[in-house]
């Protein structure tokens, strides 16, 4: 039930990043699949956040949003000077693994580098106007971490509202005990 539970929970989440993306972004995004693929951005963060409790959601949003602002500066320098290019890609995921290596998060390097990967090859197919993407994949991003916290904070609450302020270790999203 538990995994029923959950998965119920993962995609009423998703639901609603990918709404809020696709209504709070729409005047920004370059078209209407611009639009969606925004949403299926901010999807995507939600799924990688949404965790069995509280404290690891925010764990995984620091992780996520950590691959993500390295990929956006990466991605956002590269594409103001110059266009997309296949060497020019394989050189951004490379130094996209390199940076979370060098400052101790590990955990971000291949996050980093599939959100490279994506912002790149999507800024190929709207060349003229490529530097926008790093910026708009950000706002989605954001928006999808937001989305997953906030779901986690929410079924933390609710859990121990039903238990009485008791930690359970068998029901939905919890806090982590201190320490």
């Amino acid at each position: 039930m538990k995994t029923l539970s959950y998965a119920v929970t993962v995609g009423l989440a998703s639901l609603l990043s990918y709404w809020l993306t696709v209504t709070i972004m729409s005047e920004v995004h370059l078209s209407h699949e611009d639009g969606r693929l925004g949403g299926m951005c901010a999807v995507i963060a939600t799924i990688f956040v949404l965790r069995a409790s509280r404290q690891k959601s925010l764990h995984a949003a620091f992780a996520r949003m950590s691959a993500t602002l390295v990929s956006f500066a990466l991605c956002l320098a590269y594409l103001a000077i110059w266009p997309f290019h296949p060497w020019g890609l394989a050189l951004l995921v490379a130094i996209s693994v390199l940076i979370p290596g060098l400052v101790g998060q590990p955990d971000a390097e291949v996050t980093a580098a599939i959100s490279t990967t994506v912002i790149m090859v999507v800024a190929s197919l709207s060349p003229q106007e490529a530097w926008k993407e790093p910026i708009l994949r950000l706002a989605d991003t954001i928006i999808g971490v937001a989305a997953g916290v906030a779901v986690a904070i929410l079924l933390n609450e609710i859990g121990r509202g039903r238990r009485g302020g008791r930690r359970s270790q068998h029901e939905g999203p919890q806090a982590d005990p201190p320490g």
